[in-house]
């Protein structure tokens, strides 16, 4: 007998489309119960209490309650709807009646207000030409019986997708359901500071009273709380990234006498400074353990990096590996290929160079020749992490400006070794030494960095002159050019350095193109390069080569040139907008100039008026040419977040701490959690989950 045909299987249900407020929390993070309850307000709105219309106060946030006397459209000049509304409470007093405006508005609002109706209206006081008026002022319908709320009403970080009551029924719905147990034994906690659900409870809805500026500045000790969770929570996780690479293994490097490390010293043109000296050997003796290096090098500009990498790249390769070094931008990569080149190619070594820009047979020749372990130090931008990069032993990984590159990308260099394995059969990680130009401040060291070991070069190679900084207004402009004239007549060569590369309708700022058509028509008779970013890089190959060589006298360029160009007859350098430049980006252009025996300057040109963030960059930039003061400065305008590239790696990994103003809070944080891992080790597991869901993984790059 022949089986029944099975039946059709049932069509599954098509997946819910999520509506814009979902997607919204999604981009923010909010996943999770306590990524709700751990979503703090901005600031907070009292809407605990009303004030009388014949109080208000013109410019300050108010909430009144009245009846509407009148409600209509009026269309001389703008259409606009306005409604008079008298003072529930006081309708007799003079200046107890208020007008509400409304610019923009559907014509159900106008229904809701009719007259009759009771009003609840929060928003800004101001006085009109028909007295006392506000505009576009929160509304809520209501009647006489409606309670007040009983405590600060929060304001959340929110987008223009989702909605604040959306987010504040989302957030006291994750709050109520989060698990806010204390996780940490008792007397761990620094003394005075609440449980953490009392203040995360309290930080939601403050009751009214409580003195606004002690949670505007962080400075209640439900605040306190929260940081000390924090830094907890960060510290933890960098400690158990220490003690998981502690526990890795990596290939042993050591330098042996009379090998490449030795040939190179030997062969260089110059010697090598203290400072320069003291991180070779440091870098030395991370390489010949048997555990992964991870360490920062970090040097102001023209410091000499790149020559300490180029030594600890001859000690992986005399020992039989591979080295990678990967740089942010194919200038920079050049820049660091071509002295690589100079220093290694007359030692025997085969160096590839892999960017996107190297195509076809070409691109084939340089995988094949790092796949062979032909090619024993491999150069290029991100294109040397692509899945299609092998290397037959890649020992040491160099990532230069390594906060350029986002996290994901610097774990993608460190598991190109995974298929080797030690003697004792465990996975190989290459070393990694990581370089920045930006000097770290120590307490950010302290917190995003404590897996990681700093080495600093803090001296510069002798015959480095020193930089004058000057800032002027863009109306002289005209003085600027004629500084140019005299520089270039006496033998220097310009560097005019452009924020943007073709015309924006948003902001009207000068492009490259057509300052450089300025320049070149104000300054007839003297060669001018054109640089940017659009340009193919044989195009900006070309250019850098003439400006090099000093067919060109002047280069127009974006910040394509903002590190690794070297050029020593550039002694002159002009920043125009400099308003639109961050610090660090100024202080790394400003290090294109000064690399040759003349005085070099650095001309920043502003449009006013200036923010006082502005005012602060160009006055830090004036007062110091010290890579570690900027640093400084830098971190105190930007705050911690912006200033680790944190944006770039998706990881903001502290939202509430400052470290400027936290130091005993991060203190007592680096105290506890070794104490916290060695005795209660399931209670600091949670505690980092829960702070950091899964970006503690970011913290291992």
């Amino acid at each position: 007998m022949p089986e029944a045909a099975p039946p059709p299987a049932a069509k599954p249900a098509p997946p819910k489309t999520k509506s814009a407020p979902q997607k919204a929390m999604e981009k923010l993070g909010l996943l999770r119960d306590i990524d709700l309850a751990l979503h703090l307000p901005l600031r907070y709105e009292d809407e605990t209490r009303l004030t009388p219309m014949a109080q208000l106060r013109e410019g300050e946030p108010a909430q009144v309650e009245g009846v509407v006397v009148d409600s209509q459209i009026e269309l001389r000049g703008r259409r606009q709807l306005l409604v008079r509304l008298r003072d529930a409470g006081e309708p007799e007093r003079h200046g107890a009646t208020l007008l509400l405006r409304f610019l923009n508005f559907y014509p159900s609002q106008q229904k809701q207000m009719s007259a009759g109706t009771r009003l609840r209206v929060r928003g800004e006081a101001r006085v009109g030409f028909f007295g006392r008026e506000m505009v576009h002022p929160v509304v809520k319908v209501v009647d006489e019986h409606t309670p007040l709320a009983q405590a600060l009403t929060p304001v959340y970080p929110a987008s223009a997708q989702l909605p604040q009551a959306y987010l504040r029924k989302a957030v006291a719905a994750g709050l109520a359901r989060a698990d806010l147990r204390e996780l940490l034994p008792g007397g761990s906690v620094p003394r005075g500071l609440p449980p953490l659900k009392e203040a995360l409870h309290f930080l939601h809805h403050p009751p009214p009273g409580v003195p606004l500026h002690t949670l505007e500045n962080h400075s209640h000790p439900a605040w306190q709380r929260l940081k000390f969770e924090e830094l907890l929570a960060q510290q933890l996780s960098q400690l158990q990234a220490q003690r998981e690479r502690a526990a890795l293994r990596a290939p042993v490097l050591k330098a042996g006498p009379g090998g490449l490390h030795e040939q190179l010293l030997a062969a260089l043109p110059f010697t090598l400074t203290g400072a320069q000296q003291r991180v070779v050997e440091e870098i030395a003796q991370d390489l010949a353990r048997a555990q992964p290096m991870h360490r920062l090098l970090q040097g102001d500009v023209g410091s000499g990096k790149t020559v300490v990498a180029a030594l600890a790249a001859a000690v992986a390769i005399s020992a039989g590996w591979q080295c990678a070094l990967m740089a942010p931008t194919e200038i920079l990569a050049e820049q660091h290929f071509r002295k690589l080149v100079g220093w290694l190619e007359p030692l025997g070594l085969k160096i590839a160079w892999l960017t996107g820009s190297v195509k076809g047979k070409a691109r084939q020749a340089m995988l094949d020749a790092a796949a062979s372990g032909e090619a024993q130090l491999v150069v290029g931008t991100h294109a040397v992490i692509e899945d299609k990069v092998q290397f037959a032993k890649l020992g040491l990984a160099v990532i230069d400006e390594q906060h350029r590159f986002g996290v994901a990308q610097r774990l993608a260099l460190r598991h190109k070794l995974r298929e080797h394995h030690s003697g004792d059969g465990l996975p190989l990680e290459p070393h990694l030494l990581m370089m920045s130009a930006t000097p770290i401040p120590r307490t950010l060291a302290m917190t995003y960095y404590a897996d990681l070991d700093v080495s600093t070069i803090d001296e510069l190679p002798p015959g480095r002159t020193p930089i004058v900084t000057k800032v002027f207004t863009d109306a002289r402009r005209d003085d600027v050019i004629d500084k140019i004239r005299m520089a270039v007549a006496d033998g220097a060569q310009v560097y005019w350095v452009c924020p943007l590369v073709e015309e924006s309708e948003a902001i009207d700022l000068r492009n490259a193109t057509e300052t450089h058509a300025e320049l070149s028509a104000e300054l007839a008779g003297t060669a001018v390069g054109l640089l940017h970013g659009r340009m193919s890089p044989g195009d900006k190959a070309a250019v850098m080569a003439q400006f090099s060589s000093g067919q060109t006298s002047v280069l127009v360029a974006t910040t394509v040139i903002e590190v690794g160009v070297d050029v020593p007859n550039a002694s002159l350098m002009v920043i125009e907008h400099a308003e639109r430049f961050g610090l660090a980006q100024l202080h790394q252009l400003r290090g294109r100039v000064g690399r040759g025996a003349k005085a070099s300057v650095c001309v920043l040109i502003y449009t006013p008026p200036l923010s006082e963030t502005g005012k602060s960059r160009l006055k830090a930039m004036a007062e110091t040419t010290d890579g570690f003061e900027i640093a400084r400065r830098d971190l105190e305008i930007r705050g911690p977040g912006e200033f680790m590239g944190a944006r770039q790696s998706g990881a903001d990994l502290l939202r509430f701490a400052d470290l400027q103003a936290d130091t005993e809070l991060l203190q007592a944080a680096r105290e506890l959690a070794p104490q916290l891992l060695d005795q209660h080790a399931d209670a600091a597991r949670r505690h980092a989950a829960r702070w950091l869901g899964t970006k503690a993984e970011f913290l291992k790059a």
